[in-house]
């Protein structure tokens, strides 16, 4: 199977939080990194566009925790529980430093946690990390 050009693995951002979405987008326009965006404002939403389709393959999901209706833990337990996603790769971005949450994400199978930087300087470092994984990782295109 041949890697994908890492331009085409959709970030699958869900986030409910404006202004953190569009600090992603914005470092990911800065660097010039054209990998499509898809957000989601909760994990409800996120469930939809996965099972409409509207999420490309390959992809990489960047998940807040702290969202309304259904939150990061209860989206991944229920993608976990999704044979067609249950190896999907996540990133958690979180305001939370709880031990409990962070235990309970990697529980879950998360690629990394990291927390949002009130400064704004984490996002570019979140960024960096999400560019070099999609550009030596291997995803599946389906």
């Amino acid at each position: 199977m041949n890697k994908p050009n890492p331009n085409d693995v959709t970030l699958f951002l869900i986030e409910d939080d404006d202004i953190d979405a569009m600090s992603i987008k914005r470092e990911f326009k800065r660097r010039e990194i054209s990998s499509p965006i898809v957000r989601a404002k909760d994990g409800v939403e996120a469930l939809e566009l996965l099972a409409s389709g509207k999420i490309s393959h390959p992809f990489i999901i960047l998940l807040d925790l702290q969202m309304p209706r259904m939150n990061g833990l209860e989206f991944l337990t229920t993608l976990r529980a999704n044979s067609a996603y249950k190896n999907s790769v996540v990133f958690v971005l979180s305001t939370s430093q709880d031990e409990s949450d962070i235990f309970n994400s990697y529980a879950s199978n998360v690629a990394g946690y990291f927390i949002k930087d009130e400064g704004g300087d984490g996002f570019i470092s979140i960024v960096d990390i999400i560019d070099g994984y999609r550009n030596v990782v291997h995803l599946p295109l389906s």
